[in-house]
């Protein structure tokens, strides 16, 4: 009797694994969904090959599944999250955010990205603390957590919305219609260089967490997603991902980061 309900367990596990696999690419093909502008989660190698934790992470669970890959960039984070609503992607990368919920499911935390400020030589501010000042105005890209975030927790200064545009984004700084542009630290070193004598604020404003997103109602395939991450960041395959990426202020979520929120406010 015994070796029969360890046998029935089994045949349980499986199947329930089988019918998460089957959720997960239920085209036969796991076609994931990732912000192209953002360098913090994958950027291009010399050879033309995705890489960055976002990327490994789309690898392992398509190996995990048995199903091919096809990993495609969106403009912006309402386009990753569109692209898994309307069943366009199987999977997402997006950051967790408050607004952003009852549309997808969200995963747990597997990176939190520190986010800052590229400010000109000649500007006062020194450190995040400096920025919500009388007078100042604050750019930040439209629809990015950054840019919700500012929008809640700026007292005196003003937050200005902007295009996801580098040479837009690097002109509003230069021509002083903004006096600090909010961002990750990894975008902003990228930004920095074409911008001469320009620096990053010291500090972190907050780190923002990275997530994989389901279909909402999808939990079959949210428990094996949540899964995956639970043993690459035990294994230490997510954080040597993330060293192999290169990315700066980029870290491996802590298992007690969950799936919250880091704005501040």
């Amino acid at each position: 009797m015994r070796s029969i309900a360890f046998i029935a367990a089994g045949l349980f596990l499986a199947g329930t694994s089988g019918f998460a696999q089957a959720e997960i690419a239920p085209g036969g093909t796991l076609r994931a969904s990732y912000l192209g502008t953002n360098p913090a989660q994958t950027i291009k190698g010399p050879d033309g090959e995705l890489r960055g934790a976002s990327a490994d992470l789309a690898r392992e669970l398509a190996k995990r599944i048995g199903k091919p890959l096809d990993m495609k960039p969106a403009a912006n984070p309402p386009a990753v999250i569109e692209a898994v609503r309307s069943g366009q992607a199987d999977i997402g990368f997006v950051a967790y955010e408050a607004t952003r919920l009852g549309i997808v499911e969200f995963s747990d935390t597997y990176m939190l990205v520190q986010q800052s400020f590229l400010v000109l030589g000649d500007s006062p501010m020194r450190a995040v603390a400096d920025v919500d000042r009388a007078g100042q105005k604050i750019g930040g890209t439209r629809n990015d957590s950054m840019m919700l975030c500012l929008k809640r927790i700026l007292k005196q200064a003003a937050p200005v919305e902007l295009d996801n545009n580098s040479e837009l984004l690097i002109k509003a700084l230069v021509v002083r219609e903004i006096d600090a542009l909010g961002a990750n630290r990894q975008r902003l070193a990228g930004l920095m260089k074409s911008v001469p004598g320009s620096r990053i604020l010291d500090g972190s404003l907050f780190n923002v967490p990275q997530n994989i997103i389901v279909p909402l109602g999808k939990h079959d395939a949210l428990a094996a997603v949540n899964k995956m991450i639970d043993e690459v960041r035990v294994s230490g395959m997510l954080r040597e991902s993330i060293a192999k990426g290169g990315a700066v202020g980029v870290d491996a979520a802590p298992k007690s980061a969950g799936s919250q929120h880091g704005c501040p406010g």
